[in-house]
């Protein structure tokens, strides 16, 4: 009988620790008649417009359900359920909380308002904590909603805690109980990702590239010298405010980096951007091809293409049946080589919501029919912002699904023999319990570039740059990381967890600026990226018509050819083998190009003996071709092809080697159709360096092959 009583009692003192939510009752405010009946009238008025953002909620939540077969993950699927109802609610339910503070039912109202437009914000706890502790049962749903609060701030065990109340009360229906495991399995993996770390910064952009309104979505080029992202800023093409939330619509800019630093961004041209929206989708590695959302009105939303000529991009083409269909088409993100894209899409034929898909260039140069990149990399809960980094295998995207820690995380998945591995998440704080979207990862691998909420920015949200250190004890750094380290002024010195390499950084980069050998002019030329192993064009890019600048990415594990042509002009050819183990370099080469007339003298880099030999290697069969088709396009040339050797061996046996392999080169050619008269041998031996002999890289130089223009 005690030991009932004692329950009993507990359970009654339990309840009135909770029991203390003070009713707008005018007993409750004794002296405060006129006060109370004008909080009274805001309450009402608040309430009215809250519960008619709540039905266009639930409606939304019902509807999404159907539709999707799970409730929204993540808060930014609710944003613009009941938006303006519940912005017009504010005001008035405020008025009222300021009169009577302690009201469970009002303060969830406030915390609810709160969680739909920033449930991040310190308020949104405040809310549901006061309106929990004051009454728990005021609403049905109140546990979740303070659950997910917790969750959003990172306090796992607190949210943990909620969310077994959650399933606890009452009966769940089987999606809202999967909803509720979901969210318990990413506080626990939250827990987990931020329990063992290492150093990053995190860097904000600056002012040239942050304002006090929204920037988000950022593309680099893989030198870092190029940044294209949206902002919905006041001086928007068109000037425009969008009815859902009031802003400005989007738009896209652009900036340089000089010296190290970016420029002052600029509004791209009306090419570009309409009077309706216009986001950044993604950018070529190299920085000459912008892909461009637009919402057409017709379909969910579409892709455009534009290209970079001279200064200005070029009017935005619509992309083919294959990319754009009658559904939803976002973010892009292209090959480093331009034969494949991967796109977002939320076609019904998906396996979540929203899933990673890829198409093929075809033989004519159009995007071929879309792939699913498939069950490994795409979940049920939805897939998106797909970033392939230029080294070709290593594929960023972020996810709903997975280990996220809650919303979406960023997670990356490398390609081995042509099969995608399990995702890996990048941990904290790359990653938080909020949506976390739009990566993008430097060449070099050491860096990344994402736009956040974080407090002290310019403004709701910014541009951000990682820039990732490695353990302390570790000397990982290069000398240009460490003076960059030393010269940031970092917004924070954050970690991220030890498991996950960002990037794989076995990748080359080769950049510089064509022009006219005498005139030092700008020339826009061709650029074939060659396998010399297989004999076949990987890809062909080109220099940009103005400035003549170019940039190639050469993942590693191959040997490449570079040749630089343009009509009226010798090719340029270079050659550069890659190990499978190379780490990030980056080359910078300027190619003068030389007109065909009598005397103009290129090296040929690309045509390859066997050692101590005159055998022609086969990997030397797309340079050869080159130069007959400038024999054949230029019937009256006469050339010279000269055979050098670098100073090792006697002088004798050099001019020997030399000799023959000039004339191997030769019989090639003769042997393709080149009429003998045309060609002349020539060995040179050691007398002709144009290199020291020294080293290693300066003997190589000088091993070569060389023709002449003797007669035009």
């Amino acid at each position: 009988m005690k030991k009932l009583l004692f329950a009993i009692t507990f359970i009654y003192f339990s309840f009135l620790s909770f029991s203390q939510s003070i009713e707008f009752e005018k007993d409750n405010f004794p002296g405060k008649k006129d006060e109370m009946k004008v909080a009274r009238k805001q309450l009402d008025i608040g309430t009215e417009f809250y519960m008619q953002g709540r039905k266009e909620f639930e409606d939304f939540k019902k509807s999404y359900a159907s539709e999707h077969r799970y409730y929204p993950v993540s808060h930014y699927d609710y944003q613009k359920a009941g938006y303006q109802n519940f912005r017009d609610a504010l005001a008035p339910l405020s008025t009222a909380q300021t009169f009577n503070p302690k009201n469970a039912r009002l303060n969830y109202m406030l915390g609810f308002i709160a969680f739909i437009t920033d449930p991040s914000a310190p308020q949104t706890l405040t809310y549901f904590e006061t309106a929990y502790k004051l009454d728990p049962l005021a609403e049905e749903d109140m546990a979740f909603w303070l659950a997910w609060s917790y969750h959003l701030n990172s306090r796992w065990d607190d949210a943990i805690k909620h969310y077994q109340i959650c399933l606890q009360q009452g009966k769940k229906n089987a999606m809202e109980a999967e909803d509720i495991t979901k969210k318990i399995a990413e506080c626990n993996s939250g827990k987990k990702l931020s329990s063992s770390p290492e150093r990053v910064f995190v860097d904000n952009l600056g002012s040239s590239i942050n304002t006090a309104f929204p920037e988000y979505g950022p593309s680099i080029s893989a030198d870092e010298e190029n940044i294209i992202f949206t902002a919905r800023r006041d001086n928007s093409t068109g000037g425009k405010r969008d009815e859902n939330d009031n802003g400005y619509y989007e738009d896209v800019y652009s900036s340089i980096k000089l010296n190290g630093k970016w420029q002052a961004s600029k509004l791209l041209s009306k090419n570009v951007n309409t009077e309706n929206h216009d986001a950044a989708a993604g950018l070529s590695s190299d920085g000459s091809k912008l892909y461009v959302y637009r919402h057409s009105g017709k379909d969910g939303g579409d892709l455009y293409e534009s290209v970079l000529f001279g200064a200005d991009w070029e009017e935005p083409i619509h992309m083919n049946k294959y990319i754009n269909t009658k559904y939803h088409e976002s973010s892009v993100s292209l090959s480093f080589d331009g034969k494949r894209l991967y796109f977002v899409s939320d076609k019904e034929s998906g396996i979540g919501d929203r899933d990673i898909y890829y198409s093929d260039m075809d033989v004519k140069g159009e995007w071929g029919a879309a792939k699913n990149i498939g069950p490994v990399v795409n979940t049920k809960y939805g897939d998106e912002a797909v970033f392939m980094h230029p080294d070709g295998v290593t594929l960023y995207f972020s996810s709903k699904g997975h280990n996220s820690m809650g919303g979406y995380d960023i997670f990356k998945s490398t390609l081995v023999n042509g099969v995608w591995g399990m995702p890996e998440n990048l941990g904290y704080p790359i990653n938080g319990p909020d949506d976390d979207v739009f990566f993008v990862v430097s060449g070099s691998g050491s860096r990344a570039y994402f736009a956040s909420s974080k407090t002290g920015g310019f403004g709701e949200k910014d541009i951000y740059k990682i820039t990732f250190l490695g353990p302390e004890k570790a000397p990982l750094l290069n000398t240009q990381d460490q003076l960059m380290a030393m010269a940031a002024n970092p917004v924070s010195n954050l970690k991220v967890e030890n498991a996950v390499e960002v990037a794989s950084a076995k990748l080359t980069i080769l950049k510089g600026v064509v022009t006219d050998a005498k005139t030092t002019q700008p020339l826009e030329s061709s650029i074939d990226l060659i396998d010399n192993d297989k004999n076949v064009v990987l890809a062909t890019f080109k220099s940009n018509s103005s400035t003549g600048k170019y940039l190639v990415t050469l993942p590693s594990g191959k040997n490449y050819g570079i040749a630089v042509k343009r009509d009226g002009y010798l090719f340029h050819s270079e050659n550069f083998n890659i190990p499978d183990n190379a780490a990030f370099q980056e080359f910078t080469k300027d190619v003068a190009l030389k007109k065909i007339e009598i005397g103009s003298t290129i090296v040929l880099r690309n045509i390859f003996f066997d050692f101590d030999k005159a055998t022609i290697r086969p990997e030397s069969a797309n340079e050869l071709e080159r130069l007959i088709k400038l024999l054949n396009d230029n019937p009256s040339l006469k050339i010279e092809l000269g055979s050098h050797t670098d100073s090792k061996g006697s002088d004798d046996y050099n001019w020997k080697l030399s000799e023959s392999r000039s004339k191997s080169v030769v019989d090639y050619l003769i042997g393709k159709g080149i009429g003998t008269a045309r060609l002349v041998a020539k060995g040179y031996g050691e007398t002709k360096p144009i290199d020291t002999n020294e080293t290693d890289e300066g003997r190589q130089n000088n091993r070569r092959t060389e023709f002449k223009i003797l007669e035009k």
